[in-house]
Formats: structure tokens, C-alpha cells, sequence
């Protein structure tokens, strides 16, 4: 559509209909819009998203300006966790189901989830060590390691411990939660399950295993991924689901590395508020491989 003001025309004398009136700072526009602007009988951006609820809900306890910051961080971070076990709930039924296409949208999602999550640090990360000092003896013993979230979205990927139930321990309602992530089987264990019913000869210890136990790597899982690995286009679809599995814990190990740096950053070595090691304890977790047999297959291909 052209623009009744380009290249270089002067709006007709007398002409009143909006477009032809629009100055400068564009007040015609902003007037026959405004006339649409009355919400009093519908609801509202702000009742649909509740934002009184949201925006209300941010309580620094210290004196210090930045504990905002540290604040809207973590509970974005939780917002987006939600929305990323959504997702992986939605996957793993998939899965069980057969509906790939579905699957591997959900999964897609989810990698770019821990994308937005890997950048938020880096908001975090202009947080300096004076200014975290100045917070941090009112933050008590609360900790990121107590999430309830965070834990159910690694229980769901795998990386299962049965120590890390005792955390929510003091919350009936979300211990239920955690546990019954901790005893369901994985979205690993359910594309196992799936490779056996395409065909893909799995080995029967990790199609009925204890799902409450960490999953342990086996070569002949390794044979079932190589069997795919070696000929996409006669199981492209297995093909698709180990490339998303692997984008995913790549994107997990990216924000695991963010979290790692920016914690030092912040505290240096000093120890977590919850009681654990902070960077130390972090590092360790940067050795959780979750979906091994993908990553090992690499190097026979």
C-alpha cells in the first residue's frame, strides 16, 4: 500500500480524512486509535496476564538497589522453567505415544527455552561481588538449589538422585511432585522404549529397569543408536529424535556453564547460600552427560 505523504507529495489543502492530517508526531493516528482504546467492557492485557499478581509479587527484603535485579532473575528463571516442564510433559507423552512430529516441535521449544535462560545470566553477571555482599545476608538459607522446578525438569531428563528429594522435604505438595519425577521414567527412557517398538533391538535392562536409578550407559544401547546413526534414511525419524536430544543437552550444558561462570563471577568460591559449594558443586555437575550413548557414537561413525 502506498504512503499518502511519499516521495515528497504535500497532503491536498482541505483534505480531512486521517491519514492526510497526520503531523509530525503523528496525533490523527494516536486520536483514531485512541477511539479503540476503551477496555471497560472486555478484559483487559493486564487481567488476562494477571500482572497485578506478577508485578506485585517482587519483595526485596535488603536496603540495597540492586536486590531487585537479583529478584526478577530468578523469578523470570522460574516463569521460563514452567513453561519448559509444559513443554517436556508434552514431549514424553508424545513419545509414549508415537506422535514424534509433535515430540520434536515441543523438544525444539525447549532447547530454545534454555537459550533465553543462558542469556539471562548474563543480566545476572553485571550483578559485581559488592553488590551481591550487600544482599546476601538477607537471603537466609534460600537457594536456587531448592527449586522445586529445576529438579523435576532434571529428573524428567535423567539425571536422577534420590538425595535431592530431602531439599523439598518441608513442602508436602511439591515433594509429591518431585517424586513422582523421580520415579517415572525419563524422556530417554521413553525414546528407548520407542526404539524397541520401531524395531531397534534395546537392551531389555533399560527398557524395565528402576527408573529411580541414574541411568548408566551400555554399548549395546550404543548398537541401537549406531544402527539408526548409519542409516537415517531408513529410521529418519529415531534420526531426527537423537539430534533433538542432543541440541537439548547441548543447550542444558550451555546454561549449566553460564550458571557456573556468572555464580563465580559473583561469590567467587565462597559457599552456596543453601549450604553447598557453590562453584565447586556446579562443576561437578557440568560432568552429567544425559544422553551418553548419543554423544559416544560419534567418534565410531
Amino acid at each position: 500500500m502506498s504512503c499518502p505523504m511519499g516521495h515528497g507529495d504535500r497532503p491536498v489543502a482541505g483534505k480531512t480524512d486521517a491519514s492526510a492530517s497526520v503531523g509530525a508526531g503523528g496525533e490523527a493516528i494516536v486520536r483514531e486509535e485512541g477511539a479503540q482504546l476503551d477496555f471497560s467492557k472486555d478484559m483487559s492485557y493486564g487481567d488476562y496476564l494477571h500482572l497485578d499478581k506478577v508485578l506485585s509479587a517482587q519483595h526485596p527484603l535488603s536496603p540495597d538497589h540492586n536486590e531487585m535485579l537479583f529478584i526478577v532473575q530468578h523469578q523470570t528463571s522460574e516463569l521460563w522453567m514452567k513453561l519448559m516442564l509444559h513443554e517436556l510433559q508434552g514431549a514424553v507423552g508424545n513419545v509414549a505415544e508415537d506422535r514424534l512430529p509433535e515430540a520434536f516441535k515441543k523438544l525444539a521449544r525447549v532447547s530454545r527455552i534454555m537459550e533465553q535462560l543462558v542469556h539471562a545470566w548474563d543480566v545476572l553477571g553485571t550483578m559485581t561481588p559488592p553488590e551481591y555482599s550487600a544482599i546476601r545476608p538477607y537471603l537466609s538459607n534460600s537457594s536456587g538449589f531448592q527449586s522445586a522446578q529445576y529438579r523435576r525438569i532434571e529428573f524428567m531428563l535423567g539425571n536422577k538422585n534420590a538425595a535431592m528429594l530431602k531439599p523439598h522435604a518441608h513442602r508436602p505438595d511439591l515433594l509429591a511432585e518431585v517424586q513422582s519425577a523421580f520415579e517415572a521414567p525419563s524422556l530417554y527412557d521413553e525414546v528407548l522404549r520407542l526404539m524397541q517398538r520401531r524395531g531397534i533391538a534395546v537392551p531389555t535392562s533399560h527398557l524395565t529397569r528402576d527408573w529411580t536409578k541414574p541411568y548408566a550407559a551400555d554399548d549395546g544401547v550404543k548398537d541401537a543408536w549406531l544402527q539408526v546413526y548409519r542409516d537415517p534414511q531408513a529410521h529418519w525419524d529415531l534420526y531426527q529424535m537423537g539430534e533433538e536430544l542432543v541440541d537439548l543437552e547441548d543447550a542444558f550444558r550451555l546454561w549449566r556453564f553460564r550458571h557456573v561462570t556468572t555464580v563465580e563471577r559473583v561469590i567467587g568460591f565462597k559457599r552456596g547460600t543453601g549450604g553447598t559449594g557453590g562453584v565447586s558443586y556446579l562443576r561437578k555437575m557440568l560432568d552429567v552427560v544425559l544422553f551418553p550413548e548419543l554423544w559416544a557414537l560419534r567418534t565410531e561413525l
